[in-house]
């Protein structure tokens, strides 16, 4: 038999959230998330066919790249991508890229 008034309870995906946000200002994922989300645009096709973000700690984004021969032409243009992701972001967030080969 069902309890007619189950106000009492929360579903615990929601319980989660609500004590992550009261313990962080901004979660952590967020910030790559939003690199995501604009990377092929700001980036271009090119290089979004290319090289994908992989991972975000601290100000170092990690991007994933198809060969050598992208990574070795990303590391010309490094402070470019920083500059155009930080535009895109509206804050210096992004301080350092590491380029490696991966799978995309």
């Amino acid at each position: 038999m069902t309890p007619k008034n189950d106000k009492g309870f929360s579903h615990i995906g929601t319980l989660i959230n609500n004590i992550l946000n009261t313990c962080r200002n901004e979660r952590p994922d967020s910030e790559m998330i939003r690199i995501w989300a604009l990377w092929d645009e700001t980036m271009g096709v090119t290089i979004a066919e290319n090289a994908k973000p992989a991972a975000f700690k601290g100000q170092l984004l990690v991007v994933q790249v198809a060969s050598s021969p992208w990574m070795q032409q990303l590391q010309f243009l490094k402070k470019d991508i920083i500059q155009k992701l930080n535009s895109a972001l509206g804050k210096e967030l992004v301080q350092e890229i590491k380029f490696k080969i991966g799978s995309m």
